[in-house]
């Protein structure tokens, strides 16, 4: 009687393999392939919050490192005060001056400033580009502020005024403000809600209509 260490192995047929449980890996031959084992599929590791997942979250992991981003978190609010005065520019012109050397350009402009409550300001300056030319115009107007008196949003009586080539008549009226181009930006500055204006001189120089309306509103006076 045979042990079972001296029993004969025989290599199982492709049949066999292929009927039930398949056995055990085939044997390699000398032409045979060496099988292929599957490889295991790794699985991604779960996205952190200190890294983020999307592009939001790495900003966000940045922000908490105490990075440029965290200190703008950190920063604390501007608040933004409005101006005591509001301003506007009615006339930007380019003047020339000739000297021995050449000619020398600079820029005169002409800005108009008030509250809205009463209070209104022309300044005149010339500069060597527009950004400074304005910011004497306005420190220039600060310091020529008229007191205009306003009754019911309109003014109290019938005023003209000349300056140079231009004539103003300025009449209380209700409905809105019925007058153009510098007459109704110094009305409008100085708080003025309702005015009739009219122009009788033959000039269209806006430096020459917003000074007769500053001369027709000093007229006003508050009567006895």
């Amino acid at each position: 009687m045979d042990t079972p260490d001296n029993k004969p192995t025989t290599p199982a047929t492709p049949q066999q393999a292929s009927g039930g449980e398949r056995s055990a890996q085939p044997q390699q031959g000398a032409g045979t392939p060496a099988p292929i084992e599957p490889t295991p599929t790794a699985v991604p590791p779960a996205p952190s919050q200190d890294r983020g997942g999307t592009r939001g979250g790495r900003q966000q992991g940045r922000r908490g490192q105490g990075g440029r981003g965290g200190q703008r978190g950190n920063r604390p609010q501007r608040k933004f005060e409005k101006p005591e005065f509001d301003s506007q520019a009615i006339d930007i012109a380019r003047v020339t001056r000739v000297t021995k050397g050449g000619k020398r350009f600079s820029f005169r402009t002409t800005v108009v400033i008030g509250d809205g409550k009463g209070k209104v300001g022309i300044g005149i300056a010339k500069g060597k580009d527009v950004a400074q030319s304005i910011q004497k115009a306005t420190n220039q107007a600060r310091k020529n502020m008229l007191v205009v008196l306003i009754k019911d949003g309109t003014i109290p009586y019938q005023v003209e005024a000349k300056y140079s080539s231009a004539r103003v008549i300025l009449k209380p009226s209700k409905g809105g403000i019925k007058a153009g181009g510098p007459v109704r930006v110094v009305a409008r500055m100085a708080g003025i809600k309702s005015l009739t204006g009219k122009l009788t001189g033959r000039t269209n120089n806006k430096l020459n209509i917003a000074m007769a309306t500053i001369e027709a509103l000093q007229q006003l006076r508050a009567k006895k």
